[in-house]
């Protein structure tokens, strides 16, 4: 039989800001139902590895595949319909809304540009629980902390039915609290076969959630392993874990 393709892979991915290079041929996949990590240090790539992905941004050359379908050149309202969503490193909230209404309002774009027909009453509560933003549903987003603000934007993004989350640094803000009940909310989306993409400076929580790890550095991929490998890894220690470490102790 016929290797199933991962359910999202880039193959050689090169972008390039004038004379700049800020991601050189990289290739790497995400699978349906597993979290894998994308980390390397500030200005690695990532989120512009993330806005490629997402279509905001062009590649000078190299493909992003959904599927094994070529989607590199559609718009990134079309890969939305297609199953893909993402987080941003600034929030990208409505902060005189309140919490539910900032979910719901990702329900009513999803019925207006799709034929997807469900009640999107009963969906925005489903979200809301399953994210665990029931008690702060009510409250203006402006009036809640930011890591629960951070959670606000997963549960917005779960409302377009997505294969494919993008996360760009969603534990920024939380609790250590906080951060324990995201990584439960996480597993859980997994375990339904939600592929999920995290990018991530908490390393013990990339660690702990991740199968696969990917890291950047000056926009090249200089490993790709399980955490114990890339834990272990003599690039990625000297480029990224040992300086992360470092600042930790």
């Amino acid at each position: 039989m016929p290797e199933t393709p991962p359910l999202l892979a880039t193959q050689g991915v090169t972008v390039r800001f004038g004379g700049n290079t800020a991601v050189d041929d990289v290739s790497l996949t995400m699978d349906e139902g597993r979290i894998t990590g994308l980390i390397g240090p500030n200005g690695a790539g990532k989120t512009t590895m993330f806005n490629t992905i997402t279509g905001l941004q062009r590649p000078a050359s190299g493909q992003v595949l959904l599927d094994g379908d070529d989607i590199t050149r559609l718009s990134p309202a079309k890969r939305a319909r297609r199953g893909m969503a993402r987080t941003f490193q600034r929030l990208e909230l409505f902060l005189s809304l309140s919490v539910r209404d900032n979910v719901r309002v990702a329900g009513d774009v999803l019925r207006a540009t799709s034929r997807k027909r469900f009640d999107l009453d009963e969906e925005t509560d489903r979200i809301l629980e399953r994210t665990g933003l029931t008690d702060v549903a009510g409250r203006d987003v402006s009036d809640i902390p930011i890591g629960r603000a951070r959670v606000v934007e997963v549960a917005r993004a779960l409302m377009t039915s997505p294969r494919v989350l993008l996360l760009d640094e969603p534990a920024s803000g939380q609790t250590e609290r906080e951060t324990e009940a995201f990584a439960e909310t996480l597993t859980g989306l997994a375990a339904d076969g939600l592929a999920i993409c995290l990018v991530e400076h908490d390393l013990p929580m990339v660690m702990r959630l991740c199968s696969t790890i990917h890291v950047l550095d000056y926009g090249a991929l200089i490993a790709s392993g399980t955490p114990r490998e890339i834990k272990e890894s003599p690039e990625v220690i000297a480029a990224y874990i040992g300086t992360e470490e470092a600042s930790h102790a």
